[in-house]
């Protein structure tokens, strides 16, 4: 299947609310996102990601550069760190079993929501702020005969629709940077079962740094977004009975998959600030589980 086998949705300027104008704003991104960086990687085979890759390169895989195959190569070489970067988040989830109920806060279209449903039979609610995201993802969920397990729905991740601790395992997979922290956690620590674990991987400044850099303040601006520090992660997971039980620097896994992107066909201007902030330190890529008390 190919994008091109995806109707396309008309936006809507409806976000659930409670919603601030920000929110809107950030709603009408992703309605109309839609980078070849996102769509080509997830035509390689059906999982349609919105992070980054984590892992070394396989470099005799891409070939030759004068291979003609090569631009086809270096994609699915993308998109195989994308997953295995997935795949990483999942194992820090913990033991699910088949009758629990996951939440992918901030799900986009769908790619971890399907992997995890994959590994562990569960039930998936991803939630998304954008109509065009949850429709892309209900379509692909239902090609693959999962829509039963698998969903996800337009619905703001600081009020979701979700009894209170009835949830086994939730994360958020780079998308903290669009909300308050506290807020953020305190629905997290809300929808968790004591026990439950939580998971994030994201990019965050460093406060070793002393402040956000300017390659930072770039990525802000290209993605719309508020960088949070690492500080701030865990000053707000304490206020809010989540625990960490590790946290991992993954910035030296991630620089392969930057260095892969910013010579392919897919680079969109950004991929200089993310490589000279992870190598100069005031940016880090990390990841961190924690579990609610």
């Amino acid at each position: 299947m190919t994008t091109t086998d995806i109707p396309s949705v008309a936006a809507t300027a409806s976000v659930p609310g409670p919603a601030t104008p920000y929110q809107g704003d950030i709603a009408r991104y992703w309605d109309h996102e839609a980078r070849p960086v996102n769509l080509r990687l997830g035509d390689v085979d059906g999982l349609y990601h919105h992070h980054y890759g984590i892992g070394d390169v396989d470099h005799a895989s891409l070939g030759d550069p004068g291979d003609s195959e090569r631009e086809k190569k270096v994609i699915t070489e993308l998109h195989r760190l994308e997953s295995a970067q997935a795949e990483v988040l999942l194992d820090h989830l913990g033991r699910i079993r088949r009758d629990d109920t996951l939440v992918d806060a901030g799900c986009g279209r769908g790619g971890s929501s399907v992997m995890a449903h994959q590994r562990f039979g569960c039930k998936v609610e991803g939630v998304t702020l954008s109509a065009k995201q949850a429709e892309f993802g209900n379509r692909r969920a239902r090609e693959l005969g999962i829509d039963g397990s698998v969903r996800a729905r337009v619905c703001n991740m600081l009020d979701m629709p979700f009894e209170n601790g009835s949830v086994a395992g939730s994360w958020n997979n780079e998308s903290t940077m669009y909300v308050d922290l506290h807020d953020l956690f305190a629905e997290h620590s809300r929808i968790l079962a004591v026990g439950g674990r939580y998971v994030t991987i994201t990019g965050c400044w460093n406060p070793a740094y002393g402040q956000p850099s300017k390659w930072v303040s770039q990525i802000n601006a290209h993605f719309e977004c508020n960088i949070h520090s690492r500080r701030e992660y865990l000053r707000a997971m304490a206020d809010n009975r989540l625990v960490p039980q590790a946290v991992i620097d993954l910035t030296p896994a991630t620089l392969p998959y930057w260095k892969l992107r910013a010579a392919s066909s897919l680079v969109t201007g950004i991929e200089e600030a993310f490589i000279k902030s992870y190598e100069d330190g005031s940016f880090q890529y990390v990841l961190i589980a924690a579990d609610r008390v």
